[in-house]
């Protein structure tokens, strides 16, 4: 189980301050449960692990063999949510140099249609040339300027190197279900196709088709996946007291801290392999919570990478900040320091540890030195990198998300600044049915 641990806020906060929290956590998590809160139309993530059947993950895992019979590479196409959750989870569990080992047991997972670098996609389509490779197409509209690009360059190539018909076994469509340009081509092609519930945000979305069906192809097992998820579920249920639910008192600690001036939460880790869950966690909580100009602004760090770079502000910069670090108590692989006659490197007090020992102890003394200097630390144990804990972590983070946003006052469910950038990069194009927004765009560049 994932623990929460918080002692370590308290010289900067009350323990009475944060147990005032009870009946806004109380009221926040009754709105989830009941659908009264804002947004209350994008609730379909709150039970989903509990929901989820064992008829339907096995039909994902048969999909998912079918990738994995027929193609060498899968490339995930999506944005945001569409690829985030899915790429956490299958980096965390993922051997760091498996994609360049010559003879492969899984595919390799590629990720595509999260940015317009047109080198970037020229490169990925050079790279696949010749290769045996599929789509998996993750959209609910199929509009999505980014990923409709990527997949209409990659779906052309697929059909050109397999053929159309190897390249209906090897595209899978992640979308809405009656209706969007992905559902129609996906009907029209004869894609197998999964639906992205109505009332399940992208962000919200790893316990869907658009997280599992990669995470599958990757090899990896999504029962443990959602078990865990279910496992936490049930831990921060609308029924289990305040002080005994963990998703609640970190959003009234996160609060708290929110409301004493500490405007920044940094998530970090100290194992490499959590890079991606601090990038999923990112946008989980900046597109939540950042509205009406307020909200804590999520930052990230991988310790003790960047204690040679960011360490130094966190440590003496402006007061405005706190972290929760996620720390993994036991690794997979054991891995110990040799000694050395020579000793020129001055390592030989180190000779005989484990590389993990070293790791924990620059985890406890960055701890100290950080509180020391200022900065709250919320932390949160897992006892290995595995399916069933990063199911457990990531609901935790979910359940976390919107008790949090309700007690902030706003709406955790919509994203109504994303949709900025989108008006003008379509009026600059001359998108059709943007010819308004494009003389009014053009004569303020003039």
């Amino acid at each position: 189980m994932i623990t929460l641990h918080i002692e370590k806020t308290f010289d900067f906060i009350s323990k009475d301050s944060v147990a005032a929290y009870e009946a806004k956590a109380k009221a926040a998590r009754e709105a989830l449960e009941n659908g009264t809160g804002k947004g209350n139309d994008f609730l379909g993530w709150l039970h989903l692990p509990s929901s989820i059947t064992t008829d339907f993950l096995a039909d994902i895992n048969n999909t998912a063999k079918v990738l994995r019979e027929h193609c060498d590479y899968v490339v995930v196409a999506g944005i945001g949510g569409s690829y985030l959750g899915a790429r956490a989870i299958i980096e965390a569990l993922s051997n760091s140099f498996s994609w360049l080992k010559e003879e492969k047991k899984d595919p390799v997972i590629i990720y595509a249609g999260h940015n317009i670098g047109e080198d970037y996609l020229f490169e990925l389509t050079e790279f696949l040339k010749g290769k045996k490779f599929g789509v998996i197409n993750i959209s609910k509209s199929g509009t999505t300027t980014e990923t409709a690009l990527a997949f209409r360059l990659l779906k052309k190539q697929c059909e050109d190197q397999r053929g159309k018909e190897v390249a209906k076994k090897v595209i899978v469509a992640i979308t809405d279900a009656k209706k969007g340009a992905a559902r129609i081509t996906a009907d029209k092609e004869g894609y197998k196709s999964f639906i992205i519930p109505d009332n399940v945000g992208g962000r919200f979305s790893v316990l869907t088709p658009v997280g599992l069906l990669p995470i599958a192809v990757a090899g990896f097992d999504i029962v443990q996946f959602v078990a865990g998820a279910t496992a936490m579920e049930k831990a921060c249920g609308v029924d289990v007291p305040f002080a005994k639910n963990p998703a609640a008192i970190y959003a009234a600690v996160r609060n708290e801290l929110y409301k004493n001036g500490k405007k920044i939460e940094i998530l970090v880790n100290y194992n490499p392999k959590l890079h991606y869950i601090s990038e999923w966690w990112k946008q989980l909580y900046g597109e939540s919570e950042g509205k009406e100009h307020k909200g804590i602004f999520p930052a990230a760090v991988d310790f003790s990478t960047d204690l040679h770079s960011m360490g130094q502000w966190i440590q003496d910069g402006e007061r405005t900040i706190f972290e929760t670090v996620i720390s993994v108590e036991h690794t997979h692989n054991k891995l110990t320091v040799p000694s050395d006659s020579e000793n020129l490197d001055g390592l030989n007090f180190l000779a005989g540890k484990r590389v993990d020992e070293v790791n924990k102890m620059a985890e406890l003394g960055t701890q100290i030195a950080h509180i020391d200097g200022g900065v709250p630390n919320i932390r949160l144990t897992m006892e290995t990198i595995n399916e069933y804990n990063l199911g457990e972590l990531l609901y935790f983070f979910e359940v976390g998300c919107g008790i949090s946003g309700y007690v902030l006052g706003v709406n955790p469910f919509d994203q109504p600044g994303v949709e900025a950038y989108k008006k003008n990069m379509f009026a600059l194009l001359n998108k059709p049915g943007f010819e308004e927004e494009s003389k009014a765009i053009q004569a303020r560049l003039k």
